[in-house]
C-alpha cells in the first residue's frame, strides 16, 4: 500500500511518514521496541528530543517527547509529501485548512508543517531533501494505509483533491460514505465518513495501519504492555484489522493485509 522502498521522490499528496509526540518517550520506545521489533536513531536536533524508529535498518516512523509544559492530544500524525512546503502551506489555507506550525527547516529532513484540514483533522505536510520518509513498504511494524476518519467526506475530499491533485473515488455501496484518494491512478489513502459515529473525544482524525502478521496475538500483546483495545480483531475490506491504543492513548490499527487479487 506505501510507495516502494527505494523510492527517491514521493508523489506530493502521497502519505510518507507518520510520527508521535509523547510525554514519556524512553517508556513509549519499549512499548514500540516490544510490539513490533523497532530500533531507534536520533532524528533531527531541530525537533528537540525525537527518534527515528527502524526496522532492519530502515526508517518507518518517528518518535519525539513534548516540553513537560505541554499537555497535548497523544495521537499518530500522517504526513503527506510536497515539493513546495510553503506554496502547500499557502494552499492549504486558501481552501479553508489552517496552517498550526511552519513551515520550518529539520535540517538534512526537509522542510515541515503541522496543518488542519476543514473539519480539524490534523496532518503535517514534509517537503523532504535527503531522509526520505518510510522506506519499506510492507512487514510487521511498517505502516501501511492511512486513512482519514471524518463526518462526512463531501467537503474534505473537494479539500484534498484542490490542494494535493488527489482524485477521488466513492465507493460502490449506497449506505457507505467512503472515499479511495488515488495518485497518477495509484490509491494512496482513503476517507471514511461516519457520520455521528464520530468519537466526540477524538473528533475528525487521520488513522495510521499497521502491519502485523497475527492481529489477535498482537493485541494480546498491545494489552500486557499496558495498552488497550477499542475495537477487538474483526475481518474488513483491506483484511484483519484491531483498533488500539498506546499506553499512552495514541490509538492505531493493525492490520494483516488480504493477498492481492491474482
Amino acid at each position: 500500500m506505501t510507495e516502494a522502498a527505494g523510492a527517491t521522490r514521493r508523489t506530493p499528496g502521497t502519505p510518507c511518514w507518520v510520527s508521535l509526540m509523547v510525554h514519556s518517550l524512553g517508556s513509549t520506545e519499549d512499548f514500540y521496541t516490544d510490539l513490533f521489533g523497532w530500533e531507534y536513531a536520533p532524528g533531527p536536533a531541530q525537533l528537540g528530543p525525537y527518534v527515528r524508529a527502524l526496522l532492519d535498518g530502515h526508517e518507518v516512523a518517528g518518535m519525539g517527547e513534548m516540553p513537560p509544559d505541554r499537555q497535548l492530544p497523544v495521537a499518530w500524525t500522517t504526513y503527506l509529501a510536497t515539493d513546495d512546503a510553503d506554496a502547500t502551506a499557502e494552499a492549504i489555507r486558501a481552501c479553508g485548512g489552517t496552517v498550526a506550525v511552519g513551515p520550518l527547516d529539520a535540517g538534512a529532513a526537509g522542510r515541515v508543517a503541522i496543518c488542519s484540514d476543514p473539519a480539524g483533522a490534523i496532518f503535517g505536510i514534509w517537503q523532504a531533501e535527503g531522509h526520505m520518509g518510510t522506506r519499506t513498504s510492507g512487514g510487521t511494524g511498517t505502516p501501511v494505509w492511512n486513512e482519514l476518519i471524518t463526518q462526512d467526506t463531501l467537503t474534505v475530499g473537494k479539500f484534498y483533491e484542490t490542494v494535493f491533485g488527489h482524485d477521488c473515488e466513492t465507493a460502490d455501496a449506497p449506505d457507505l460514505d467512503h472515499l479511495t484518494l488515488h495518485l497518477e491512478g495509484r490509491p494512496v489513502a482513503s476517507v471514511h465518513g461516519v457520520g455521528r459515529a464520530l468519537p466526540r473525544e477524538r473528533g475528525a482524525h487521520w488513522m495510521t495501519f499497521f502491519e502485523v502478521a497475527d492481529p489477535d496475538a498482537a493485541v494480546r500483546r498491545v494489552v500486557e504492555l499496558g495498552g488497550r483495545v477499542i475495537d477487538a480483531p474483526y475481518d474488513g475490506p483491506l483484511g484483519r484489522l484491531a483498533l488500539v491504543a498506546d499506553p499512552e492513548g495514541a490509538v492505531f490499527t493493525l492490520v494483516r493485509q488480504n493477498p492481492p487479487a491474482s
